[in-house]
């Protein structure tokens, strides 16, 4: 049976009661009302025809929660996911067009494909590349990016900036609709989080939008939208060059919107107590995309907003999710015609108050205090992924490039110090302390990193610069208790160190060795016992024997527990 639950994890859900039911359903039904004008808003952003905000709604959110681990999550149309999907068609085909349709299902099909083939192959670990400070840089510039693509239509603007500039005028009664939403929405949001104050509004403004014959005025709105559930959608194989042209979009969709889903999941586990299950949820999100693309629609992901929500109205399982898919299939078939009034402004102060929590200014100031290297690393992400709009996946290489580069570096130079023992009894660096040494013509280290290839050369010219300034030395130990892994190359280099200094009459201690790097030292002999070597467990033995060398003698040992 628990084999079956890995591969269907609905089947460990709780066995549904009244109570349990009863609150399940009032979750989802909260999110089931805010996803309806989301998704529009979003499929507009994405270029899509607005019904399919409402398809990408339905079936994915539903075959997510059925196989992720993850079940409280909200998956559906997303700001940053909508917006990624735009920038990757611009140049390839017209918003709205067959062909912009028909891509956009591409690149949800080819981003389940990879999510799922990833949660398979338990490559999870992979989506660690993009660390925080890469992530909060380019979600705020897509924030931006987002909040001007939607200005136009907040503001009533009915011609291309160009345009505009030339010759300036608004639609004031657009402008007034978009503004007052904006204004309705924040206060909502504030007042009541769980209130569906989204539909009131939208429902509002689409009968007030009738009643003043609004679009007769000159203003923009939705439109008429089909009803009924979407018929399967079966793209046709694009030529060779435009499959090449999504390869890097692609890439790009799945790693955001797997992070989007991170930053949820991660709160939502944490307050469960449990351990994140990563690779299933990329599969639940993949066979989401999946669904979402045979439904003619866009790559989906989990909203943090609608997920907040889902909690805040107490959802406790996936059940929650269920009535929120049967509300939206419900609106499918019984509401649509009344979203046709409602003003293009209306929807755009949704995607607004939606992405303006993303901004913050203060993020960076923060992460200048923490770390000023990774603060730039931030700041290099945030403007390249602004000035290579719509092209916004330079942004995020751009960034991981240089956040592995630091990896890298930071492994190559690792922090190597010469121990000293301070008034407190705590062994710390010797110089910065201005300690005296261990003990005369003694040479104490540590190295806070593992030795391997990135690390050896640095460790290797630590010692030997020392004893090139200091002859005289009699003694090196090495407190080796944070190395916690060896390889080929750091075993190579340990023997060849352990040589020069038996050449040179010099006693090697070492303190505190963990289990794995003595292992592989004894499988290469290089722990083989000698007067001119000793081990000891602890820091204190080691001192010990610094401070009386008369008493000096090797201590081999049993296979020592893993520290």
């Amino acid at each position: 049976m628990k084999r079956l639950q890995r591969w269907l994890p609905f089947l460990s859900w709780p066995r549904p009661d009244a109570a349990l039911l009863r609150s399940e359903a009032m979750a989802g039904l909260a999110v089931g009302l805010m996803v309806i004008p989301q998704g529009v808003a979003y499929a507009a952003l994405a270029g899509m025809p607005l019904v399919t905000g409402i398809y990408a709604s339905m079936l994915p959110a539903l075959l997510a929660v059925l196989f992720s681990s993850s079940v409280r999550l909200s998956v559906g149309p997303t700001a940053l996911s909508c917006l990624l999907v735009s920038a990757s068609l611009t140049g390839l085909a017209e918003p709205g067009s067959a062909r912009w349709v028909e891509l956009a299902v591409w690149l949800a099909l080819l981003s389940g494909l990879l999510q799922v083939a990833l949660g398979l192959m338990r490559f999870g670990w992979l989506l660690n590349l993009v660390n925080a400070p890469v992530l909060m840089a380019f979600t705020q510039a897509a924030a931006l990016l987002i909040i001007g693509s939607q200005l136009r239509d907040l503001l009533g603007i009915q011609l291309s900036w160009d345009q505009w500039l030339q010759a300036p005028a608004l639609h004031w009664p657009s402008l007034a609709f978009g503004l007052a939403s904006l204004a309705l929405l924040q206060l909502a949001r504030r007042w009541k989080p769980a209130f569906p104050s989204v539909l009131l509004i939208v429902l509002a403004s689409a009968a007030l939008s009738w009643a003043l014959d609004f679009e007769a005025g000159g203003g923009q709105v939705v439109g008429a939208l089909p009803q009924g559930l979407p018929a399967l959608y079966w793209p046709a194989l694009p030529e060779l060059s435009t499959l090449t042209q999504l390869l890097l979009p692609t890439l790009i969709v799945t790693l955001a919107s797997f992070l989007e889903t991170a930053s949820s999941a991660k709160v939502d586990n944490e307050r469960q107590g449990k351990r994140w299950n990563q690779n299933q949820d990329l599969i639940g999100q993949g066979l989401g995309k999946l669904a979402s693309g045979f439904s003619g629609a866009f790559p989906t992901s989990s909203s943090f907003s609608r997920s907040a929500l889902n909690l805040y109205a107490g959802a406790r399982t996936g059940w929650a999710t269920l009535f929120s898919v049967a509300v939206v299939f419900g609106a499918l078939l019984v509401f649509t015609p009344v979203l046709r009034h409602v003003p293009q402004a209306v929807l755009a102060a949704i995607v607004l108050v939606a992405v303006l929590g993303l901004i913050k200014p203060r993020e960076f100031a923060r992460l200048w205090r923490i770390s000023r290297v990774e603060a730039v690393i931030a700041g290099v992400t945030f403007a390249v992924t602004l000035l290579a709009a719509p092209r916004l996946y330079w942004g995020v290489l751009a960034g991981v490039l240089m956040a592995l580069s630091l990896f890298v570096f930071q492994r190559l130079r690792p922090r190597i110090i010469e121990v000293g023992q301070h008034p407190d009894g705590s062994l710390r660096d010797r110089l910065l302390w201005k300690l005296p040494p261990l003990a005369a013509r003694t040479y104490a280290l540590r190295m806070d990193a593992a030795l391997d290839f990135a690390s050896a050369a640095d460790f290797e010219r630590a010692i030997i610069e020392y004893l090139a300034r200091h002859p005289e030395t009699e003694q090196v130990c090495l407190f080796a208790q944070p190395i916690n892994r060896i390889d080929a190359t750091g075993v190579e280099l340990f023997a060849k160190l352990v040589r020069q200094l038996q050449t040179r009459h010099i006693r090697l201690h070492i303190s505190g060795i963990k289990l794995p790097v003595e292992q592989a030292l004894r499988r290469a002999d290089c722990l083989r016992a000698s007067p001119q070597l000793a081990l000891y467990r602890t820091d204190a033995e080691a001192l010990t024997a610094l401070q009386r060398p008369g008493r000096l003698a090797d201590m081999p040992c049993d296979p020592w527990p893993v520290i």
